[in-house]
């Protein structure tokens, strides 16, 4: 059923007329409202909103079935639903606290009021409403409005009510009607809030200076990926988007800042799926005279605090899999967990053992040669999928680790560790390599590889080897995915699910 305007009274009408014809109705109906009412509901900016909903649910909740309270409230939000009948109407407002029912009534609002609510207000539009707060026969706290503002005009349809905004490109490509359509997707973007704030207490706590990097440099280092590039005019040169903050921050700790730490955006031209965007959020901390056993006890507290902040203790449920972030989590090498799992022993056989084992396991080499180019083709293909519950990976081929310190008893690895939960690697620590003569070592290895046709190698980066020519003192650093931490303690089966507004290809 459907009012003079053309409105159905109780669902919103773009269930059924499409996108388009709702537009041109309610563009008209605005045009309207301006010429025979002469009223503007977009230069109205005099609303004071006293309560939100959430509060006056803390409040009122004790008000019994038929009970009333005499206190004048001032609300405001968004029409979610409306229901008209007669001479009264029922709506439900919602602001970014939650939902409450509001009650118009014509012998309460008067003939001019009731008549401009029924025949201008429509699901979508943002209104501010005066009124006291009671309970309905049935139970339901509600709100009567003695006033109302009409704040603002919705000019397109909202998502059915009953079904709410289910397409996922429609609520990745228009985020801000997901965000109105499903109060479940706000909830996750406040716990992200919380996940970060969490984040910067344990690192504030540890007396680490939060700091800003840049984000365009003339070299992309700091990891093995692919850059996104794009010129700077004035200087005509190419410059790269940031992959990793890390060489900058190292610079830092040369510079006698003893911890800093820096969460923001990088950038990887690369592929996209549930778990990579080509923008994200990390989390990249240096402590001078520490080592990657110090992160790894850093990592722990920062996934614990952020397990108990936004979910009440460290067990969690992922997608239906029970996984315990509660400390201490495991430590494992690389080279034994693949052992294990292959019977393949890395540490005691030669190169061309390596390749024939690869070759017999249909690990397709790539161009590495080497065992210890081999040991971590292993580990990705047959055991990273298997870590579920936290575990520490350790024991890094120096090969593929240009940027950590050798460790100690076997140079040929690293004092570097991975954390992978649920299959997915969570974060990446070394002991730094502070050798500036090893560093530029390695940087010429990586260079080599670039020009056999790595895209990935790293590239040499003569500043940061004279950098650590001035003195680097023992340092540990860490990085961590924060969308992938806001992943695991939402329950969201995709990145693009805890990104605001993730990469789409244009339409």
């Amino acid at each position: 059923m459907t009012d003079e305007n053309g409105v159905r009274d109780d669902l919103d009408a773009s269930a059924e007329t499409p996108d388009a014809e709702i537009f041109t109705q309610r563009k008209a109906k605005l045009d309207r409202l301006r010429s025979d009412e002469g009223y503007d509901p977009f230069v109205n900016d005099q609303w004071e909103q006293k309560h939100t909903l959430l509060s006056v649910r803390a409040e009122y909740d004790r008000l019994e079935p038929e009970e009333s309270s005499p206190d004048e409230l001032s609300v405001a939000g968004r029409i979610m639903t409306l229901r008209r009948h007669g001479k009264a109407a029922f709506a439900d407002l919602a602001d970014e606290t939650g939902v409450i029912q509001l009650y118009f009534q014509h012998d309460e609002l008067g003939e001019t009021e009731y008549s401009f609510f029924k025949k201008w207000v429509d699901i979508g539009d943002i209104i501010g409403v005066r009124g006291a707060p009671f309970r309905t026969r049935r139970g339901e706290l509600s709100i009567r409005a003695v006033s109302f503002t009409l704040l603002s005009k919705s000019l397109r349809a909202m998502p059915e009510k009953w079904h709410g905004l289910k397409d996922v490109e429609v609520r990745y490509r228009r985020r801000y009607v997901d965000l109105i359509a499903n109060p479940e997707v706000r909830d996750v973007f406040r716990k992200r809030s919380v996940i970060v704030k969490t984040f910067r207490k344990v690192l504030d706590d540890n007396g680490t200076l939060e700091v800003q990097t840049p984000v365009l440099s003339t070299i992309a280092g700091g990891a093995n990926a692919r850059p996104f590039v794009t010129h700077h005019n004035a200087l005509d040169i190419d410059m790269y988007l940031r992959i990793a903050t890390e060489l900058h921050l190292k610079r830092l700790i040369v510079g006698m800042f003893g911890r800093v730490y820096e969460i923001g955006p990088s950038f990887r031209n690369e592929g996209m799926d549930t778990r990579h965007n080509p923008e994200f959020t990390t989390m990249e901390v240096y402590w001078a005279y520490a080592s990657y056993l110090d992160m790894m006890l850093l990592t722990e507290t920062i996934i614990y605090e952020c397990a108990l902040a936004v979910q009440g203790g460290g067990r969690i449920t992922y997608q239906g899999r029970e996984i315990d972030l509660t400390p201490p989590f495991r430590r494992a090498a690389m080279a034994d967990l693949v052992k294990d799992e292959t019977g393949v022993d890395f540490v005691n056989i030669t190169d061309e053992e390596a390749r024939r084992a690869a070759g017999e396991a249909g690990v397709d080499l790539n161009g590495s040669s080497s065992r210890y180019e081999i040991l971590p083709l292993f580990f990705e293909r047959f055991v990273e999928d298997k870590l579920i519950q936290p575990t520490f990976v350790t024991g890094h081929p120096t090969v593929i680790s240009p940027l950590s310190k050798r460790n100690r008893e076997n140079p040929d690895v690293t004092d570097r560790f991975e954390l992978f939960i649920n299959g997915w690697e969570f974060a990446n620590a070394f002991s730094e390599l502070n050798d500036p003569i090893d560093q530029r070592e390695r940087f010429t290895d990586q260079l080599m590889r670039r020009e056999k046709g790595d895209e990935e190698s790293h590239p040499f980066d003569e500043d940061f080897v004279n950098a650590l020519e001035y003195g680097m003192p023992p340092t540990g650093g860490l990085g961590i995915g924060v969308d992938r931490v806001v992943m695991l303690l939402t329950d969201s089966r995709s990145i693009r699910d805890v990104i605001l507004f993730p990469t789409m290809r244009p339409l």
